[in-house]
C-alpha cells in the first residue's frame, strides 16, 4: 500500500529531533497510518452495529423471551453448520484473489473468479436448502426435542441461502479495498433495516416468526446493494460476457480448500456448546446462554476491527520478506489491543448481573456465563492476531492443526461440564479452548515466524489500566441500586476510558503510539471515512 504519508504523521519523531526520518520509520509510520485510519472507521461502524443490537436483543428479550430466543438460537445453529460447508472457503478467498486480480489487471480471471463463485455458491445452497427443509423437522423433534422449531425450518433455509451470497460479496468489496463501502450498506443501512422492520411484525402479533421474516427481507436488500456495489466496483472488462467463464485458478482451489477445512472446525469450537445445551437441557437454557453470548462477542471489537486492514498488510509484508517492520507493527497494535480492551472487560465482568438485568430478570442467573466469557476473550485480545499472522503468512497448514485440536477439545470439555455445571460448564469449555488455542497460535509465530507481541513498553499499560480499575470498582460499590443500572453501566464504561486515556497521557506515549493517536484523532476530525482504493 503506498499511500502518500499524511503530513500529521510526517511531523513525528524523529524529525521533532532535528534528524530526518529512515526509509523504516517512514514505512512504518505509512503502514500504522493506514491500519489506523482504516480500522478506526471500521471501528465506529462496528461500534454502532453492536449498540445497536444489544438495545435492540434487549427488546427481543422482554418482548419474545428466553423460550422463543433458545428456539432462534437452535435453527441459527443448523445454519451455522450448514455454513461450514455452504461457503466452500470462496469469501475468503475473494478478499484475495480479487485485490491480486484487480491489482495486476487479470481481468479474465477476476470475472471468472466472480462468476464462477456466485454460480457454485448459488447451486451448493439451493441443494442445501432443500436437504434442510426435508431433514430440519427430524433435528428438531428427536434431536433438540423442540418440535416449535419445525414451523421456522424453511425461513432458516432462506436466511442461510441469502446469508453466503452476501458474505461473498461483501468479502468481494474488502478485496476492492471498499470496506468502508461494505460497513456502510451492512451495519448502516442493513441492520437498522432488519431492527424496524422486525419491531413492526412483533408489534403486529406475529411474535418470533416476524424476527425471522425481517431477516429474511433484509438479507434480500443487502443482496441487492452488495450486488450493486461490486458490479460499479468491477472494471468494465471482467462485467461481460458471464457466459464461457475461465475455470477456477489452481491457487484458488487450493486456499478456499484450506478455509473450508478452518471453518469446518471453527463451527465446532464456536458451536458444540449451543448444540450440547440443546441436546442435555432445553431450548431456553440456550437461550440464556445465547444472550450471554452476544455480550460476549463485544469485547473482542478491537480485535476485529485491526484485523479488516492488518490481514493484507501481513500478507504484503510477509511477501517482501519485511519481517522486522510487521513484528513491529505486531508490537504496537497488541499492545494497544490489549490495553484498549481491559476497560471494556472490567466492565462486563463488575457489572455481569446488571448488564443481564437489563434483558429481564428470566436472564440474570446467567451473569457468570459473562464473566467467564469475557476472561477468555481477554487472553485472545492479548495475543493479537497471531492467528491471522499463521494464515496471511501460508501458515494456514498449522492453523489446521490446531483449530482441529481445539474442535476436539471443546466437544469432550463440554461432553464433560454440561452434564454437571450446566451452561456454565459450557462457558468453562469455551474460555478455556480459547485460551489454549490463542497461547498455542502465539507459540507457532514465535517458531515460524520469529515475531512475538511483547516488549517493555506493555509496562506503560500499567498505569491506565490500574486508575481505570480503580474507578469502576468505585462506581460498583457506590451505585449499586438495581434502578436506572443501564445509565451507571455506560456511564462507567465513558468514565473508565477517559481515565484510561487521560492516565495515558500523562505518563506519556511512546513514538509508535503517537502515530496511533495521530492517525486516529485525524479520521475523527475527519468524520467521514476515506473511500478511495488504498493501492
Amino acid at each position: 500500500m503506498n499511500d502518500p504519508l499524511p503530513a500529521s504523521l510526517a511531523s513525528e519523531e524523529p524529525e521533532a529531533l532535528g534528524s530526518t526520518p529512515s526509509a523504516d520509520v517512514i514505512q512504518f509510520r505509512r503502514q500504522m497510518g493506514s491500519i489506523s485510519r482504516h480500522s478506526s472507521f471500521f471501528l465506529f461502524g462496528t461500534v454502532f452495529a453492536a449498540a445497536s443490537n444489544y438495545l435492540f436483543k434487549v427488546y427481543l428479550a422482554r418482548v419474545l423471551g428466553a423460550d422463543a430466543l433458545g428456539v432462534y438460537a437452535l435453527g441459527m445453529t443448523i445454519v451455522g453448520f450448514l455454513s461450514t460447508f455452504n461457503a466452500l472457503g470462496l469469501p475468503k478467498s475473494a478478499v484475495r484473489f480479487v485485490a491480486t486480480y484487480y491489482g495486476t489487471g487479470q481481468m479474465d480471471l477476476l470475472r471468472g473468479f466472480i462468476g464462477r463463485s456466485m454460480l457454485v455458491l448459488l447451486t451448493c445452497n439451493v441443494l442445501l436448502g432443500l436437504a434442510v427443509l426435508f431433514a430440519g423437522p427430524w433435528i428438531a423433534i428427536h434431536f433438540y426435542h423442540a418440535p416449535q422449531l419445525t414451523s421456522y425450518i424453511g425461513l432458516f433455509a432462506l436466511i442461510m441461502i441469502l446469508g453466503v451470497l452476501n458474505i461473498f460479496l461483501g468479502e468481494t468489496l474488502v478485496g476492492y479495498k471498499a470496506v468502508a463501502r461494505r460497513t456502510l450498506l451492512t451495519n448502516f443501512i442493513s441492520n437498522p433495516a432488519m431492527m424496524v422492520m422486525s419491531i413492526v411484525l412483533v408489534s403486529m402479533g406475529f411474535g418470533l416468526r416476524g424476527y425471522i421474516l425481517a431477516q429474511v427481507a433484509s438479507a434480500g436488500l443487502l443482496l441487492v446493494l452488495l450486488s450493486c456495489a461490486v458490479w460499479r466496483m468491477t472494471p468494465g472488462p471482467a462485467r461481460t460476457p458471464f457466459y464461457r467463464l475461465p475455470p477456477f485458478d489452481k491457487k484458488v482451489i487450493s486456499f478456499s480448500a484450506a478455509v473450508f477445512g478452518l471453518g469446518f472446525l471453527l463451527f465446532f469450537t464456536t458451536s458444540a456448546d449451543k448444540v450440547l445445551i440443546g441436546f442435555y437441557l432445553d431450548a431456553r437454557a440456550v437461550g440464556m446462554y445465547a444472550v450471554a453470548n452476544s455480550l460476549v462477542t463485544f469485547v473482542p471489537i478491537f480485535l476485529q476491527s485491526v484485523n479488516q486492514i492488518f490481514s493484507p498488510t501481513i500478507a504484503d509484508l510477509w511477501a517482501r520478506k519485511q519481517s522486522e517492520l510487521l513484528g513491529r507493527l505486531f508490537q504496537t497494535l497488541t499492545r494497544w489491543i490489549f490495553g484498549l480492551t481491559i476497560p471494556l472487560a472490567m466492565v462486563m465482568i463488575l457489572f455481569a448481573s446488571p448488564l443481564m438485568r437489563i434483558f429481564g430478570r428470566d436472564f440474570v442467573s446467567g451473569w457468570p456465563i459473562l464473566v467467564i466469557g469475557t476472561m477468555g476473550q481477554l487472553v485472545n485480545c492479548g495475543v493479537g492476531s497471531a492467528g491471522t499472522l499463521l494464515l496471511m503468512s501460508g501458515n494456514e497448514q498449522a492453523l489446521i492443526r490446531i483449530q482441529g485440536y481445539m474442535a476436539l477439545a471443546v466437544v469432550l470439555l463440554n461432553l464433560v461440564l454440561i452434564p454437571h455445571w450446566g451452561i456454565t460448564g459450557a462457558a468453562v469449555a469455551m474460555a478455556v479452548t480459547i485460551a489454549m488455542g490463542n497461547f498455542w497460535y502465539l507459540y507457532e509465530v514465535r517458531q515460524r515466524m520469529g515475531l512475538s507481541p511483547y516488549n517493555r513498553s506493555y509496562v506503560r499499560l500499567l498505569a491506565p489500566v490500574t486508575a481505570s480499575v480503580i474507578v469502576l470498582l468505585m462506581i460498583r460499590a457506590v451505585f449499586s441500586s438495581p434502578i436506572h443500572e443501564w445509565v451507571v453501566v455506560g456511564a462507567a464504561l465513558l468514565l473508565a476510558y477517559l481515565v484510561f486515556f487521560g492516565t495515558a497521557l500523562l505518563v506519556g506515549l511512546d513514538a509508535d503510539d503517537r502515530v496511533i493517536a495521530r492517525a486516529v484523532w485525524n479520521r475523527i476530525r475527519g468524520v467521514l471515512p476515506a473511500t478511495e482504493v488504498v493501492r
